[in-house]
């Protein structure tokens, strides 16, 4: 049987990097399902690796369709964004295994889409100091800086991740983000356990 692990945190708290490295690691044997957004592409992504960098219409042609798992939306300083998941041909949880980026919203919505024992968080946690700098540091080499947006994110955040959010979602498990190379350890061994169990 395939599970899906959603990999969940703040912003700035190194998701995207731990993503990439678990990717990377051949005996985890992991897939990537390619998620949505309707908003603008950053500097350094590309179309079909971070993300499907979708129009409004092409998101309301696949709700049409009834292929839309989850969908949440921001409403940021540039307009609303919306960010979702689809049903594609990328996902077959009858042969594989999948690794996502994913909020707590999000989680639980594809969580309950496919079954609490077939998706799996893993929190990604860091100081909210280090990862405030880590954030401006990020958006410093963008062609136009969004620092506006990067604080919003910062203090949405502190709403999203609480504590009794954290608890309803169900979120147990917690690898702190201080160094890479112990987390991406610990998270590692967190997956196998779960790939070996029968």
């Amino acid at each position: 049987m395939g599970r899906v692990f959603c990999i969940v945190g703040k912003s700035s708290s190194g998701k995207d990097t731990i993503y990439k490295r678990l990717l990377q690691d051949t005996s985890l044997h992991l897939k990537r399902i390619v998620p949505y957004t309707t908003r603008p592409i950053r500097a350094g992504e590309h179309e079909g690796v971070e993300y499907h960098f979708a129009s409004i219409e092409r998101m309301t042609q696949l709700q049409e369709e009834n292929k839309i798992i989850e969908c949440r939306s921001y409403d940021t300083v540039q307009g609303v964004w919306f960010y979702f998941m689809a049903k594609d041909s990328q996902i077959d949880l009858e042969k594989n295994d999948y690794l996502i980026i994913g909020t707590l919203e999000s989680y639980t919505k594809i969580r309950d889409y496919f079954g609490e024992d077939k998706v799996i968080p893993v929190y990604i946690d860091l100081d909210d100091g280090e990862r405030l700098t880590r954030a401006l540091e990020r958006e410093k080499k963008q062609i136009q800086p969004g620092y506006e947006e990067m604080c919003r994110r910062y203090l949405a955040d502190a709403k999203d991740f609480s504590s009794d959010n954290l608890r309803k979602a169900g979120i147990i498990a917690k690898f702190d983000n201080y160094d890479l190379k112990t987390c991406l350890d610990e998270v590692a061994a967190y997956i196998l356990a779960y790939q070996n169990q029968p």
